[in-house]
């Protein structure tokens, strides 16, 4: 653009207000980049050609509701499921209540139904012949310094044992990782105990388990076999919901809170507050500068090339912050999800989230730039250079 010098030199005219405006969008677009990397890491759990073949049964009623684990056999004679599992929350926490770990008590086959999760077949070996026995996400074994063979004490926030306290004991036979490193959040901060042990020490299970996990030989019947699975508790004290695992995940994370709805709100709150801050720092920049307009008028500028110019001028000052906020939004991700020890694992910035980002940074930049730009676009010569 052959103008580029002018809207350069007249963004930073006032050097210090550009500056603090950059900081402002700069920030504005790193929470963006690091909220939309929550966003996408949670939209993407369950969703890989493994857990296409999975299908999650629960409580039509709530997910704290039981089901009778005479089940289990039932669903296995539907046709189309290859094999079922099942599981149990714990809600297990280590040495403070503020330590919640994903603790689940499963059946013995529960790993045959998740190849995407990698082990030592020795301690996996180990694991089944070891009552008090669990496996440990690597993640964990990191976040809390653990070994193989120590014994470890777990507080379970839900399930007392059978002595009344909620102080549990374990011993870790082995790690778990994900064979997929991008899909190794969840993973990493597992831990694994027997069903058979937890029902049990606790008074509170009978036969009783949160959710089946089913295995279907053809994705493509996957909707009629869960139709399937429901209609054999129907009309029932335990009537079922099978979905699909990602929709299942889906609908879980739901009932804690809407990431969706919480990313967009507080998005859309300071996206709202950049608004005005950056319309206010435009607005004030094309008021100092109405002589100066008004003498590249004189000159021969158009009223058009003068509109453009400003409108320019908005867009590369949101474009500049922008790109820095996203780009070290990109370099934070990596670091966070290192420092969180996998607690928290933040996807790479794609280009979806580059191209959104972008498509933000530009209609920001035109509408905060629009007013001003319409403003100096009807500037009257005479009336600009008399000072009115």
């Amino acid at each position: 653009m052959k103008y580029f010098h002018l809207i350069w030199a007249a963004l930073f005219r006032r050097k210090t207000r550009t500056l603090l405006t950059l900081a402002s969008i700069l920030a504005a677009f790193l929470l963006f980049g690091l909220l939309d990397g929550v966003r996408t890491s949670f939209d993407e759990l369950g969703r890989n050609a493994d857990g296409a073949q999975r299908l999650q049964t629960s409580s039509r009623l709530s997910l704290v509701q039981m089901l009778p684990l005479a089940l289990e056999p039932r669903i296995r004679q539907v046709a189309n499921i290859e094999d079922v599992t099942y599981a149990s929350w714990f809600g297990g926490a280590y040495q403070s209540p503020k330590n919640q770990i994903f603790s689940f008590a499963v059946a013995p086959n529960y790993l045959d139904l998740y190849p995407e999760i990698e082990f030592d077949p020795a301690q996996r070996e180990a694991w089944q012949q070891t009552r008090t026995g669990i496996l440990v996400g690597q993640g964990l074994m990191k976040r809390f310094d653990w070994k193989v063979g120590q014994k470890i004490p777990l507080q379970s926030t839900i399930f007392p044992n059978s002595d009344g306290s909620l102080n549990w004991s374990f011993d870790i036979v082995g790690v778990i990782r994900a064979r997929d490193p991008r899909q190794s959040g969840l993973t990493d901060q597992l831990v694994l105990m027997h069903y058979k042990y937890f029902e049990e020490s606790t008074p509170y299970i009978n036969s009783e388990v949160a959710w089946y996990v089913s295995k279907v030989a053809d994705v493509r019947r996957a909707d009629a076999a869960a139709k399937a699975i429901d209609a054999l508790s129907a009309n029932s004290p335990h009537e079922t919901r099978t979905m699909s695992e990602q929709a299942a995940l889906a609908a879980q994370l739901k009932q804690v809170a809407d990431i969706g709805m919480i990313v967009g709100s507080i998005m859309g709150a300071v996206f709202f507050t950049l608004l005005l801050l950056t319309g206010n720092t435009m607005a004030q920049a094309v008021r100092e500068r109405t002589s100066e307009l008004a003498v590249l008028k004189t000159i021969g500028f158009t009223s058009t090339s003068v509109l453009c110019m400003v409108l320019a001028e908005s867009v590369l000052l949101v474009l500049l912050g922008g790109a820095l906020g996203l780009g070290l939004a990109a370099l934070l991700g990596p670091l966070v999800s290192a420092g969180s020890g996998g607690a928290i694992n933040l996807p790479a910035i794609g280009w979806g989230s580059w191209l959104l980002g972008l498509g933000l940074m530009v209609g920001i930049g035109l509408l905060v730039g629009a007013l001003p730009a319409l403003r100096a676009m009807r500037l009257n010569i005479v009336d600009a250079l008399a000072g009115r």
